[in-house]
């Protein structure tokens, strides 16, 4: 027999996930039975949806009827008892598991027999609730993401007591909502919050050590992921009280490094410094809930000096592939009369046929001249000795990553350049120090990592060693403003800002595959969908390389010597059988052969 549709809903909790799904619901024409036991949260509530539908009648996507029917069955209550003629109960009262018992037992005895009961958790165990229930196979997960109104992913959770019509029903109501759900098990952040936090935590972290700024390592996993938000913005805005919660649910069950929260969380939170809503976290806010970020004692004064670079007038690359010419594109563009020298002239040569074809289709795109495209190339020289580099300031190299050829690299351009030339590696995974260490000038070697495609993408990780001075510091920042690049300040340490972070990220969405959590469509819609995440991280995993993935992987576990950096042996397999992503054919999944 089929269920009945799910009509009436009672939100327990108009906190600002509880008011968002409220409007959601009664926006799709549901009546809405919004409980709180603080009368204030409720006239808040009521008042949040007033506003926003009197913004949607501005726009012109309701009229003024279709907003008063909206308020209409949008109706709030103090007590539980307003529940018993609900035919799904959601509550979103705050990650603790005694309050959101308390809730369920009192709502046992006021529901129908057929009633859902939904958790809006994303922490705690949705099993033990059920158990606790006196009904346990109508308990289930419902995950919203915030703000619950625009975000697409709804996560649903099912224990092993849960009945699969319980699921089937919240799962078609899901749609009904114009969401999209993934049905997930039970475990401490599921699919999206489960890869999310434990990449936010390395991020506090990372902040901790002060390895980097606040702003830089927000700036990098923006510029260089493409995320909506930095993490340490993102924390901020979630709650670093919530931020903790969630993770000490996770290492409970895990007992990874990755999801012991950083002590730094700890300290925050304790301070009632949590975020956006206290009015200040990792950042300072105009005002308790503002998202206006303002000056505060961390923030770095633009007018304060820096210490002056060196002029740069000629530039150099080594290399011949896709990133070489790319930098050389990059410098050329800018400005800068730009040697691209290879291993032979005709590896030069192609190189810079390369640059040719990429230039073509930004005239073709409107987004230069050709006469800009045509005074960009006679910029470049291409070159089949290092040689040609005697007279320049900065050498770019971009070859093999490699570090036994790329000190050999270095070896020879000690050798051929002049003194005070700035010698920059790209590398995105070796120490930069071994490069330094190669040559007679250390103080002058830098890492300048540029992301692919280097003509798009705006990020520069400037990597000094302990040997950098201050000097070849300044001269690369300043170059990559005039480049109209985004410079990053980072120490030398595997992976620097975006690939430590983005990279056990990827693992742990490996891992989930692996141990049959999650399909990968599942996966990569959650992320995109909940997250923000231009790309799913299988998507990414198969662009990227699994071979490329693997090599970063296993340099960040040898680095940090962390057992849950270890990578995953799926990853490991698919690699050993040849299955490399999309430059094979065939990876995380099969892609049609060109």
């Amino acid at each position: 027999m089929d269920r009945p549709p799910l009509r009436t809903i009672a939100v327990v909790g108009l906190g600002t996930m509880g008011t968002g799904i409220a409007d959601i619901l009664a926006r799709a024409g549901r009546e809405v039975i919004g409980i709180d036991t603080n009368e204030a949260a409720a006239r808040r509530a009521v008042a949040a949806l007033e506003s926003s539908t009197a913004r949607s009648v501005q726009r012109e996507r309701m009229t003024q009827s279709e907003r008063q029917d909206v308020l209409a069955r949008f109706r709030t209550f103090t007590g539980l008892d307003a529940a018993a003629e609900a035919d799904l109960v959601i509550e979103v009262v705050p990650e603790e598991y005694d309050t959101k018992c308390q809730v369920f037992a009192e709502l046992d005895t006021v529901v129908k027999p057929d009633t859902i009961l939904a958790t809006g958790t994303n922490a705690l165990s949705v099993t033990r609730l059920a158990a606790d229930s006196d009904r346990p196979e109508r308990v289930l997960g419902l995950h919203f993401f915030n703000p619950a109104p625009a975000m697409k992913l709804v996560e649903i959770v099912s224990s092993v007591l849960t009945s699969p019509q319980a699921v089937a029903a919240v799962t078609e109501f899901a749609r009904e909502l114009g969401k999209d759900p993934i049905a997930v098990g039970d475990r401490p952040g599921f699919v999206a919050d489960g890869l999310l936090f434990g990449y936010l935590n390395q991020a506090a972290a990372m902040y901790e050590s002060r390895y980097a700024t606040r702003e830089d390592i927000d700036s990098a996993m923006k510029l260089g992921c493409g995320l909506p938000m930095g993490p340490l913005a993102l924390l901020d805005l979630i709650g670093i009280d919530t931020a903790r919660t969630v993770l000490e649910a996770m290492y409970e069950q895990s007992r990874e490094r990755l999801h012991a929260p950083a002590p730094i969380l700890r300290q925050l939170s304790e301070a009632g410094l949590t975020g956006r809503k206290s009015g200040r976290g990792f950042y300072t806010y105009a005002a308790p809930g503002s998202s206006e970020v303002v000056p505060d004692a961390l923030t770095r004064d633009p007018a304060a000096s820096r210490a002056p670079g060196r002029p740069v007038t000629a530039v150099g690359v080594v290399g011949s592939g896709t990133m070489a010419g790319g930098i050389a594109e990059v410098f050329a563009k800018a400005g800068y009369p730009t040697v691209l020298a290879a291993r032979s002239e005709q590896k030069a040569a192609t190189a810079k046929e390369r640059v040719e074809r990429s230039l073509g289709r930004s005239v073709d795109k409107g987004r230069m001249t050709a006469e800009e495209r045509d005074a960009t190339l006679a910029r470049i020289s291409p070159a089949g000795s290092l040689d040609a580099l005697a007279e320049v300031d900065l050498v770019v190299e971009a070859v093999a990553e490699d570090l036994d050829i790329k000190r050999q690299l270095f070896r020879r351009l000690d050798a051929v350049c002049k003194q005070g030339a700035v010698l920059a590696t790209t590398t995105s995974s070796l120490p930069v120090v071994a490069c330094a260490r190669a040559t007679s000038r250390p103080q002058d070697v830098i890492g300048m990592h540029f992301f692919n495609p280097a003509p798009a993408m705006k990020l520069v990780e400037v990597v000094s060693t302990v040997l950098t001075d201050r000097e070849t510091h300044a001269t690369v920042r300043e170059v990559c403003t005039k480049v109209r690049k985004h410079p990053v300040d980072c120490g030398d340490r595997a992976g620097f800002i975006v690939n430590a972070l983005l990279f056990p990220y990827l693992n742990n969405a490996v891992k989930m595959v692996q141990e049959h959590y999650a399909s990968l469509d599942d996966i990569d819609a959650a992320m995109k969908l909940g997250g923000g995440y231009p790309m799913g991280p299988f998507e990414l995993l198969d662009v990227v390389g699994l071979d490329v993935s693997l090599a970063i992987e296993r340099v960040l576990h040898e680095e940090f010597r962390d057992p849950g950096l270890a990578p995953a042996p799926l990853l490991e397999h698919l690699v050993a059988a040849g299955c490399l992503g999309r430059k094979t054919g065939r990876g995380f999944r099969e892609y049609a052969r060109r």
